[in-house]
């Protein structure tokens, strides 16, 4: 293209440049008032990238984005900012929807709710048309979120489901427990490590990245990102597999200890490699950019947005922004708690009386509770255990409903969950749903070896009882927005497992008739 020929595109650039220069000033002033304003969840965010190796790859994340962008920068260039203020709405229902993670304290939905804000300012700042032109790299910003880890529980059961299988296939006999199973050369058992939801999270981010760079057409983009999800998935079945059969064939020699991660991270690294490889084979090449029509950037050109309309939108994103960390500060202002004080009634309905001891030693591991109650009753040679574990005032270090709240934890040295299940009981006039586990004692405590507790649990908050998690915390986020407190509690009672009949009746008859006393219990103000 001539000198000449370049005029007409240089002189319109000279005349949108004033009106970019203000959209990127509104631009840059909107996203640090969100990362201010927001600045608690987009900390809580990048704590996760460091402390869980799950998510360590977030941290190229925002680089990624930012690379994507530059690559677009000509073709962004001959567009006009144009602020489209009805966009002001959505970041509105968006502010909601964070203020309702943080009610409840979800950290998933309030992250989600912080990158979309990030999000969502650039077209209402810029305009659909820039939007567009970047919508991937502006998609791409999610894949910061930290979420993935209710993966965790179905993955460690798809991977033993399928390692059990390829064992019996290979002719090799297997006894199964839950996520434990034993071999004629050792014992084995699936942890969070094996479940795959890291490759999972590392490949589909890499394999999205790579349809996008390399194919032109959304059917192959498509195609290759769900080969991403599926590929690792089963590779991760086989290389579970294959490290228990080299410890299997080498008398537990090798795939023991440090070196089971390191050839399962070669394993997966192997599988990528040749994944990208024979996607390769299918590349579309990238159109080359073009310099556009001078008479193209001169239409746009000559409407540009006012300042006047470009300043009211950024101010008005800036208010509506505002307002939910605002309403939550009011809220925790005008809170007083007191400290909260349990403890447990010497005598229940029914003959059931406090005992000192009778079980094996257990605790569910619920962490940080404002108040809790861990003890026993005996009722006519029959011991049941109650763990209550009270929350109040909770925060992202303090909450009922978490990934580490469970009833025994992956690493626990003395019980490990046998099975798994719900029931449904009928506590007066009221039918509800708990979780059943069926606990084996381990080798990591004598006194509990061979010895099996059956436990049952349910959420209880502000006397609504619910076995869901996602029940638990929209009542938690419900009860925050309409003035009740987030005052919560976990229910857990257990006795030893002899006769499965047996051990339900008794735990049904123990919840039945003390469920109200210990409701009552729960109700009191501290």
């Amino acid at each position: 293209m001539s000198q000449a020929a370049h005029q007409p595109w240089i002189k319109a650039n000279a005349e949108v440049s004033r009106p970019w220069r203000d959209a990127l000033v509104a631009l840059l002033t909107i996203l640090v008032w969100i990362l201010f304003l927001y600045r608690e969840t987009g900390v809580a965010m990048v704590t996760i990238w460091v402390q869980s190796e799950t998510f360590n790859h977030n941290f190229l994340v925002l680089p990624i984005v930012l690379w994507l962008v530059w690559r677009r920068r000509l073709t962004i260039a001959t567009r006009v900012p144009q602020p489209t203020p009805f966009v002001v709405a959505v970041v509105a229902a968006t502010c909601f929807v964070w203020l309702l993670g943080e009610m409840a304290a979800v950290n998933a939905l309030t992250q989600l709710a912080f990158v979309s804000l990030l999000v969502l300012c650039v077209p209402a700042v810029l305009g659909g048309a820039v939007a567009r032109l970047i919508v991937f790299p502006l998609g791409f910003l999610f894949f910061a979120v930290p979420i993935g880890e209710f993966l965790l529980s179905p993955f460690m059961d798809w991977t033993a489901n399928f390692t059990v299988f390829a064992l019996r296939l290979s002719g090799i006999p297997v006894y199964r427990e839950g996520l434990q199973f034993v071999i004629p050369s050792g014992n084995w058992s699936v942890i969070e490590a094996c479940s795959g939801v890291r490759y999972l999270m590392a490949s589909l981010t890499v394999g999205t990245l790579f349809a996008y760079l390399n194919y032109q057409s959304s059917l192959r983009r498509i195609l290759f990102v769900m080969v991403s999800i599926v590929v690792p998935i089963f590779a991760n079945w086989v290389r579970a597999y294959m490290i228990v059969m080299l410890g299997h064939l080498s008398g537990n020699k090798l795939a023991a200890g440090v070196d089971h991660l390191i050839y399962g991270w070669v394993f997966f690294g192997v599988v990528i490699a040749l994944m990208f490889a024979i996607g390769a084979r299918w590349a579309e090449p990238e159109p080359q950019p073009t310099a556009p029509p001078a008479g193209a950037i001169g239409v746009a050109a000559v409407v540009p947005a006012s300042a006047i309309r470009l300043w009211a939108t950024t101010a008005s994103l800036a208010l509506v922004l505002a307002l939910p960390p605002v309403v939550v500060w009011l809220s925790a202002r005008d809170e007083v708690f007191e400290p909260v004080r349990l403890t447990a009634p010497v005598q229940l309905a029914s003959g059931w009386n406090l005992a000192g001891s009778g079980l094996p030693e257990f605790k569910p591991a619920f962490q940080n509770p404002s108040a809790e109650i861990h003890t026993s009753y005996a009722n006519e040679g029959r011991v049941v255990g109650l763990y209550l574990g009270y929350y109040q005032q909770q925060n992202y270090g303090r909450k009922l409903v978490s990934s580490t709240n469970v009833l025994v934890g992956s690493k626990d040295p003395n019980w490990a969950p046998a099975s798994s299940g719900r029931r449904r009981i009928q506590i007066g006039n009221r039918e509800i749903a708990l979780r059943t586990t069926e606990l084996r004692g381990t080798a990591g405590q004598q006194q509990a070896k061979d010895t099996r507790l059956l436990a049952w649990q349910i959420y209880w908050v502000n006397g609504v009882l619910t076995s869901s998690d996602y029940a638990a915390k929209a009542h938690l986020a419900l009860n925050n927005l309409v003035g009740r407190g987030d005052a919560s509690a976990v229910l857990i009672v257990y006795t030893p497992q002899d006769e499965a009949a047996e051990s339900d009746a008794v735990l049904a008859s123990f919840l039945t008739t003390n469920y109200e006393t210990i409701n009552e219990l729960l109700m009191k103000k501290p």
